[in-house]
């Protein structure tokens, strides 16, 4: 019962820390518009887009551009069916696994349900970053049909701003979808014991907090370089 009580303990605080990172990003953001690098990189999707519309000779950019970004997403998506079905294997092998660890010193796991538990949290997690991904795919192949269409004012959906919705809904998936991958580390080490999962959740709020910052926002405390 004790570690069942600190499994969710652990599952409290990190969530717990998760979240109030995001609301705090979310915050700073709506005080600084382009404080991460979420915010600055959807400016310039919705830059590129109008660049790309309004120049019909760069077709073939756009085509190349919106690939990249496809077989990108694609990837990531095909990773996270393995990583499922890696998951989903573990599960039938539970009883196994857990006897491994107790011999090994970890924390008693408590029976197999625990472990499914855990294993469904994963499986969970992976299926958003899946979810994710595959829309990330869908709209960018949309934007590919729609970015060179002339502009029609009598249809909405023949605008550069329809367009450039499509664009930036493409992107936001492809975070969250990242964002998906990121938080499977926690729910991995959770695994392996309650405090290594908080210890992780702390770990991965610095590498996000360090890396969701645009450039200007971490050199801004260097203050303006001295000429030579």
């Amino acid at each position: 019962m004790h570690g069942i009580l600190s499994d969710v303990a652990a599952l409290g605080i990190s969530v717990g820390l998760i979240g109030l990172y995001h609301l705090y990003i979310w915050i700073r953001q709506r005080r600084t518009p382009f404080y991460t690098t979420q915010a600055v990189n959807h400016d310039v999707r919705a830059e590129w887009v109008r660049w790309i519309h309004d120049d019909e000779s760069r077709s073939i950019l756009a085509i190349q551009t919106l690939r990249n970004s496809t077989m990108a997403a694609t990837f990531l998506a095909s990773t996270a069916v393995l990583l499922m079905m890696g998951t989903l294997n573990l599960m039938q092998q539970a009883d196994k696994l857990s006897g491994i660890l107790v011999s090994a010193g970890m924390p008693d796991p408590e029976g197999s349900a625990l472990w499914l538990t855990k294993m469904l949290f994963l499986v969970a997690d992976y299926f958003i970053a899946f979810f994710c991904f595959a829309m990330s795919v869908r709209l960018y192949n949309h934007v590919g049909y729609q970015i060179n269409v002339p502009a029609d004012p009598r249809k909405e959906y023949r605008d550069v701003n329809y367009v450039l919705g499509q664009m930036k809904n493409a992107g936001r998936y492809y975070t969250l979808g990242m964002r998906a991958y990121y938080i499977s580390v926690p729910f991995v080490f959770w695994i392996f014991g309650a405090h290594l999962m908080v210890i992780t959740s702390i770990l991965l709020v610095f590498v996000l907090f360090v890396n969701d910052r645009a450039p200007q926002q971490k050199n801004r405390k260097a203050g303006p370089r001295k000429k030579a």
